[in-house]
């Protein structure tokens, strides 16, 4: 069905296997359409909810985009490369249901974008994380700017942005980078007890905390509004009712996302 990705899906977790371990896992134009399409797929089967995005190997999680696509593009081409990179990665950040990256190895230039427009990232004890654009005349374009700052500081990021070195998985845990440091033979099993936890939960609220959480760094948007809609929508749900009624008969809830 892809050309550059594996997929399986396992108890309604989607993992996503980014396949060019030749290249170290770069991202080129099959590998960002492809994407794409698998981010649709995300949100409109209801059979999926929640997906892991990984690397081949344990080299490289995306070691950075595929340079040679750059050569000779001119300015409006360029700010097209970025603007379709950006829309995706959007999509991703957005996506009604929980998508983490488990990082294997260098996370760099797009790699890093990828990893960071995930809801949030685990990574290995071998995981190196960069934005190294600097280094080929280049800043960014897939919105790694905005999301790096989001998440370290402006400081930090600016200093990873303008000498680009690269950061450890100690480091990036330290920066706030990545939720958990595991091994590489442990990374996707720690990945899916997580979203196993998580797919317990009732759907529609998790789906709130996304939007709610988002909104924190959307100018056009009111993050405490968009809180208080989707607290109130939840009391709508049938999944409410049960998680509060389970709640004071002391017993697990049952949630069906409805």
């Amino acid at each position: 069905m892809y050309q550059a990705l594996l997929t399986t899906t396992n108890n309604g977790i989607l993992i996503i296997t980014i396949n060019r371990a030749d290249k170290l896992n770069a991202l080129n134009n099959i590998v960002i359409e492809e994407l794409s399409n698998i981010v649709d797929e995300i949100y409109k089967n209801s059979e999926i909810k929640s997906a892991i995005i990984t690397g081949t190997g344990t080299k490289a999680f995306v070691a950075g985009a595929d340079i040679s696509e750059f050569v000779g593009l001119t300015t409006t081409e360029g700010k097209t490369l970025a603007q379709k990179g950006q829309d995706i990665f959007s999509k991703i950040e957005n996506a009604p249901k929980p998508i983490i990256a488990a990082v294997n190895g260098f996370a760099l230039g797009g790699g890093c974008e990828l990893a960071m427009a995930c809801h949030f990232r685990i990574a290995s004890d071998n995981a190196k994380f960069g934005q190294p654009e600097v280094n080929l005349g280049l800043i960014p374009g897939y919105g790694g700017t905005q999301r790096l700052t989001q998440l370290i500081g402006k400081g930090r990021a600016l200093e990873l942005l303008m000498t680009g070195n690269m950061i450890d998985a100690n480091t990036a845990l330290q920066y706030g980078l990545v939720n958990h440091i595991t091994t590489s033979e442990n990374l996707l099993l720690k990945a899916i007890e997580t979203l196993q936890l998580i797919q317990a939960k009732a759907p529609i609220a998790i789906t709130g905390c996304i939007q709610s959480a988002n909104a924190v760094f959307n100018e056009k948007q009111d993050g405490y509004l968009t809180e208080l809609n989707a607290f109130a929508q939840c009391f709508s749900t049938k999944d409410m009712k049960e998680g509060t009624t389970a709640f004071l008969e002391k017993r697990k809830p049952n949630f069906i996302g409805a």
